[in-house]
Order: C-alpha cells, then structure tokens, then sequence
C-alpha cells in the first residue's frame, strides 16, 4: 500500500535512456574494436618487417604486373595486408626444419662462436636467446598454476603464479623441513615484473581458475573476473537501466 508521502520511483528520461544504450553498446563494442585493431596492427608491423627483406620481383604487385604486362601509367599498386605474415611464418618454420638437422645444428654452433668472441653482441645475443627459450621453447614448462599466497604480510593476499619446487642451494640452505615452492607475484598493471619468492608448500593456495584468468585479474586491478564475470555484470547492469 502506498502513501502520499512514498517517493515515486521516476522512469528514466530520453537523454538518460540513450545514455544508458551508448554505454551499453561501448562495453560490447569495445573489446572487439579493440581485439580487431590490435590484430590489424600487429599484421600490419610484421608486413613492414618482412617486405624490405624481400626482392621487389616476388612483391604482389610486381608479379601483378607482369603477368598483365602493364607498365606506366597502367601500372596496379597492390598492398595484400597479412602477405607478409605468411612469409614469415613459411621462413620460421623453415629455419626451424633445417636447424633440427645436422648441418643446422653445426652452422648454428659455428654462428654462437663467433658471437660468444664479440664482447657487446655477446651480452645481447645470449640475454635474448634465454628470453626467447623460456617463452616459447616447448621442452621448458611454464607456470603451473595460479594461487594465492599471503604477502607482504600475513592477512594480506595476492595472487601469484607457482613455477616450480626449489633445489640445489636454495631448497638446501632455506630453514623449512618442508618443500619450498617458487612462486611469481606479479605486479599491476604490467605482469611481466614482479618478485619472486619461496613458500612453504603449506603456504600456498591454489586456485582453480586457470594461468590467463588470473593474469588478466592482475592486469586489471581486480576488476576483471574469471570468464568475463565482470563485464557480464556490468552489461546486464546498463541494460537494466536502459529498460
């Protein structure tokens, strides 16, 4: 039963509804322009990347051109974007089958000996190297599993990424009886720094989400949940005001 005196529950007006339906249509608009762009740009890089290192008479349009013999004025210009990325993913695993064989292996250690001589590039080329073995070298295991470990202090939680049980001097020199555990704590919003630190095997929580949804909670700052909670959440929300 309602009184004079109740405050009456105002619909929303024009201006406020279209607001509502814009909002709405930029939390569902945005990650796919985004996701669209940043695809775009990076094919985009990697055609730039790889054409100069390519003869001018196995360029699209070149070979257009031939075919067509058209010269001038009636000569096509033809920018095949993602061309290139082909290219390169035809080289890599190129390189990639002739450095499993003998003869790759030989001319790829006669290669790191010489660079292991030059004092500036040495430092360069095996800083990379490592880098690019730890990422996507397939016989390296990566983190396991995401989990939650008390830091700085005790009451206080973040979420890090275990690696792996400590050895050698660490696990030996460490006053636990247990097993340690290596554990990364990434930082926010950039996960690619952060700390590294050992836990007790007790001490350490893991969590059932997997490595890329506890990374993208990192990354935003706890406002990403796992499986899109949050947007979920916040499109149901505006959709709900907008009717």
């Amino acid at each position: 039963m309602t009184t004079p005196f109740d405050p009456e529950t105002k619909r929303p007006g024009f201006i406020a509804r279209l607001r509502n339906s814009f909002l709405t249509g930029i939390i569902v608009i945005a990650p796919v322009g985004l996701t669209v762009w940043l695809i775009w740009t990076v094919i985009g890089w990697v055609d730039s990347f790889v054409w100069p290192f390519v003869p001018d008479a196995y360029h699209p349009a070149e070979i257009l051109n031939r075919w067509f013999e058209l010269e001038g004025e009636n000569r096509i210009e033809v920018n095949v974007r993602g061309l290139g990325v082909v290219v390169f993913l035809i080289f890599t695993i190129l390189v990639g089958w002739i450095a499993k064989g003998l003869i790759g292996r030989s001319m790829i250690n006669f290669g790191e000996t010489l660079v292991d001589r030059t004092p500036v590039v040495r430092s360069i080329y095996s800083g990379i190297k490592q880098l690019a073995e730890t990422v996507f070298a397939q016989s390296e295991r990566s983190f396991e599993k995401a989990c939650l470990i008390q830091y700085p202090r005790k009451g206080i939680w973040a979420i890090g990424f275990i690696s792996t049980v400590a050895r050698g001097e660490v696990a030996e020199k460490a006053e636990n009886m247990g097993d340690l555990i290596s554990v990364f704590v990434p930082t926010t919003p950039n996960p690619t720094s952060g700390f590294l630190l050992f836990f007790p095997r007790e001490d350490v929580i893991e969590l059932d989400m997997n490595i890329e949804d506890a990374a993208k909670l990192v990354i935003s700052a706890g406002l990403v949940y796992p499986n899109g909670e949050k947007a979920k959440e916040a499109i149901e929300e505006q959709l709900r005001r907008a009717s």
